[in-house]
């Protein structure tokens, strides 16, 4: 596993969990608002923690934490991925998945092998604006639609979720996300935030007051949608 970042407790991440959060490197997405940039551009330059390292914590940590969220990055695309998972399952906890579901056969394989909990998939844009948000020209959209198909069909808990930035997206976006995902058990809108680690500069967020002005565009097909990032 190549594993380059790692977040001990997180109340946050893992939704009725007191979880822990390992970061893998590389991706294959080039998003913009990444706020991750040293491990989807440089993951050889960042600091490689040991898988045996975090095995050795979560045994010890048995009985105070109960899930492990495994972010990046992109981890679809660490081929010793399952092996790993089956080890923090053979602990007992419960495992947390991210992914932009650019890998639907890797994300389906790993949920109907019973190594996944929880999926948490990002919604970059609407599928007509999918390239300018995910930073790669010509995204193959059928993958990401067959992901979110699988995930609203498969009995895994999952949500969805947009990052929200001013230059990037357009009412016009979240009322095509509505009608494409109507239905979803869980939809979030987070805001961006800025930072020195963000792959592109010049970004900004919407307000408050605008980023539910798009709630409201998207609640007619999908009620459980909501906001977080709000300070």
């Amino acid at each position: 596993m190549q594993i380059h970042g790692f977040q001990k407790t997180t109340l946050l991440d893992f939704p009725g969990r007191v979880a822990c959060t390992i970061f893998t490197g590389s991706c294959n997405f080039r998003c913009p608002f990444c706020q991750n940039s040293g491990l989807v551009l440089h993951p050889d330059e960042e600091p490689a923690i040991p898988e045996e390292d975090i095995i050795s914590f979560l045994k010890k940590r048995s009985g105070i934490l109960d899930g492990v969220c495994i972010t990046g990055g992109e981890p679809t695309l660490q081929r010793d991925l399952p092996d790993f998972i089956k080890k923090i399952k053979a602990l007992g906890y419960q495992v947390k998945l991210d992914t932009n579901g650019y890998l639907p056969d890797v994300l389906k394989n790993l949920c109907e092998s019973g190594l996944i909990d929880y999926v948490a998939m990002d919604i970059k844009s609407s599928r007509e604006t999918y390239s300018r948000a995910s930073g790669i020209p010509d995204p193959d959209i059928r993958k990401i639609e067959d992901s979110a198909s699988y995930l609203m069909n498969s009995g895994i808990s999952y949500e969805f979720r947009t990052t929200v930035v001013r230059e990037l997206h357009t009412a016009s976006d979240f009322r095509n996300i509505g009608e494409w995902l109507a239905g979803c058990s869980a939809y979030y809108l987070q805001s961006y935030k800025d930072s020195e680690l963000v792959m592109a500069k010049g970004l900004s967020a919407f307000s408050p007051d605008e980023l539910r002005a798009f709630i409201e565009i998207l609640r007619p097909w999908i009620p459980n949608v909501s906001l977080r990032g709000i300070d």
